[in-house]
C-alpha cells in the first residue's frame, strides 16, 4: 500500500490516544494518532515522524500521524488500518476463488474469508509495531477484542474451516512474532489455546518506507497458510 501527501515532521507529545502534537518548520501542530495503542517506545519526543494529509469534511484535525523512526530499525507504520490493506493486496496474490472482508463469525467480525481449491479460510490480522532486541511483540497493550478473535478462531477450526492469525509486521527486519506475555497474558494464553486447537499463527514480515508498508515474504507465509510446510 502506498499513501499520497505525505510529509516529515518532528514529534513532540502526545496528549492522550487519539492525537499528538508535531513541529513542522517554526509551527506546532495538533494531529490524529492512527493507532489506539501505547507506541510508548516510538512515540518519543524529538523523533521524525510521517503525517498523511487526511481526508473528510468532519475532521478536526488536517493530518494523520501514520509512521516514526526508531533508531537503528528505520520507519515504523503504526497505522491500525493499514496491516488489513497490506494483507488483502498479499492474499490476493495467493489467487483465491473468493476473497471477503469482514467476515461474520458467531459474535465477531474477522477480517478475511478467503476459499481456494476447495478450502475455507478465516483470517485475522494483527499489526505489529512493537520491537524489543531484534524481536516482534504484540500486543503492545492488553486486548480483550484480541482475545474474542483468537477465540472464535479456535471454535471455527472446530467447525471445520482453516484458520489463522496474519501478523503483519509493520517495520523492517523483523521476520517473528510473540506474544507480549508480560503485557497481555490473557492474550498470550488464548494464542497458545488457539495455536494447539491447530489454528496457523503467520508472521507477515513487511517493507516499509515513509509512505509504503509492503508484504516482503518470500513463500514462507504462503506456505504456512496454505499448509505447504517444508
Amino acid at each position: 500500500m502506498r499513501y499520497t501527501n505525505t510529509v516529515i515532521a518532528e514529534f513532540r507529545e502526545r496528549p492522550n490516544r487519539f492525537i499528538a502534537r508535531v513541529q513542522m518548520g517554526d509551527t506546532l501542530h495538533t494531529v490524529h494518532v492512527k493507532n489506539t495503542g501505547r507506541c510508548r517506545e516510538l512515540l518519543v519526543p524529538g523523533r521524525p515522524v510521517v503525517l498523511a494529509r487526511g481526508t473528510g469534511e468532519k475532521r478536526k484535525t488536517a493530518y494523520d500521524l501514520i509512521a516514526v523512526e526508531k533508531p537503528g530499525l528505520g520507519w515504523v507504520n503504526i497505522d491500525s488500518q493499514a496491516p488489513n490493506t497490506a494483507a488483502r493486496e498479499w492474499l490476493q496474490t495467493l489467487s483465491p476463488e473468493l476473497l471477503r472482508a469482514e467476515y461474520s463469525f458467531g459474535d465477531s467480525r474477522l477480517d478475511f474469508y478467503l476459499e481456494k481449491d476447495g478450502e475455507k479460510f478465516l483470517i485475522e490480522v494483527k499489526g505489529c509495531t512493537l520491537e524489543i532486541n531484534g524481536q516482534g511483540y504484540f500486543p503492545d497493550a492488553p486486548t480483550s477484542r484480541g482475545v474474542k478473535h483468537l477465540r472464535e478462531l479456535t471454535r471455527a477450526t472446530g467447525q471445520g474451516y482453516t484458520c489463522a492469525v496474519l501478523f503483519v509486521i509493520q517495520m523492517n527486519g523483523i521476520s517473528h512474532v510473540l506474544p507480549n506475555r508480560t503485557t497481555d497474558p490473557t492474550f498470550a494464553n488464548a494464542l497458545a489455546e488457539a495455536e494447539a486447537a491447530g489454528v496457523r499463527i503467520i508472521p507477515l514480515p513487511c517493507a516499509v518506507t515513509k509512505d509504503t508498508l509492503t508484504a516482503a515474504d518470500r513463500g514462507d507465509a504462503a506456505r504456512a497458510l496454505l499448509g505447504e510446510w517444508k
